[in-house]
């Protein structure tokens, strides 16, 4: 199957997903749980991931799953030996719990430990970010591209801070110095539209501590939008680049270095 075919089918299975979600919400059938007793999940978040895993494990049964609720092993992503596909059935349960429409379902496929096809589905707000890697980014079809913003100063830009609060203080530090240096804030409350959004120039920069089903969709459509994809600390030897999950940082290509040399001092 070519990366197209799996891009369509991705999509396929983040629409039906997007459903589900839509539909547990306006039914009102919310339910919700905690997990490492501080992170928020809901009976939807669960619901989704069985869908996309099934149709995943009956079309592709040899492939590998990495999925936030019910495969979330992340040494997975060191795994080279086969297919992996990093899957987030809502990113921003926090805000479809709290009927926030910023929600997405995030799918992505990688190969030997490359990401080559994200798609990232907003069922609340009717938009599909898609990309194949070498292939350019698209939103609802139509081609996207990074905002080619040149100085922090005027650059917007996105982050989000983790559930729990025991280690806020370089999280605060890094905000003060961005703050200082850039236009301002946007929060959102789901990585994986954050990084969407500075694909298609609603957003300047993006950077964060996630985990990989957060981000690895959405980065290759920044990515294929034009935008930097890196990081502000080192990535440990022999580890994924496209996977590693701490200290990313995804902007503007003239913004990079800057931004990297900012946030890695602070």
């Amino acid at each position: 199957m070519s990366l197209t075919e799996i891009a369509g089918f991705a999509e396929q299975i983040a629409r039906e997903a997007g459903e589900l979600i839509v539909r547990e919400r306006e039914e009102n059938r919310l339910r919700t749980d905690y997990k490492a007793q501080t992170e928020l999940v809901t009976h939807a978040d669960v619901m989704a991931d069985e869908l996309i895993a099934r149709a995943i494990r009956t079309r592709f049964p040899d492939h590998r799953i990495l999925s936030e609720e019910a495969s979330p092993d992340r040494t997975q992503a060191e795994n080279l030996d086969s297919p992996l596909w990093i899957v987030d059935p809502i990113d921003g349960t926090v805000n479809y719990a709290y009927g926030h429409p910023q929600v997405a379902v995030s799918i992505a496929f990688a190969d030997q430990g490359a990401v080559q096809v994200g798609v990232v589905h907003a069922p609340f707000a009717g938009e599909t970010f898609r990309a194949v890697l070498g292939q350019g980014a698209t939103l609802n079809g139509e081609a996207i591209h990074n905002s080619e913003a040149d100085n922090p100063r005027q650059a917007l830009f996105a982050t989000g801070f983790p559930y729990g609060k025991d280690e806020l203080a370089p999280l605060v530090r890094r905000l003060d110095v961005m703050l200082h240096h850039c236009r301002d804030l946007r929060r959102i409350g789901s990585a994986a539209l954050d990084i969407c959004w500075v694909a298609a120039g609603r957003l300047d920069v993006y950077y964060e501590t996630v985990s990989p089903w957060d981000f690895a969709a959405a980065r290759v459509i920044a990515l294929e939008a034009g935008a930097r994809c890196g990081h502000f600390t080192p990535v440990p030897a022999g580890y994924p680049e496209d996977l590693w999950p701490k200290d990313l940082l995804i902007c503007a290509p003239a913004l990079f270095d800057r931004l990297q040399a900012l946030l890695g001092s602070a």
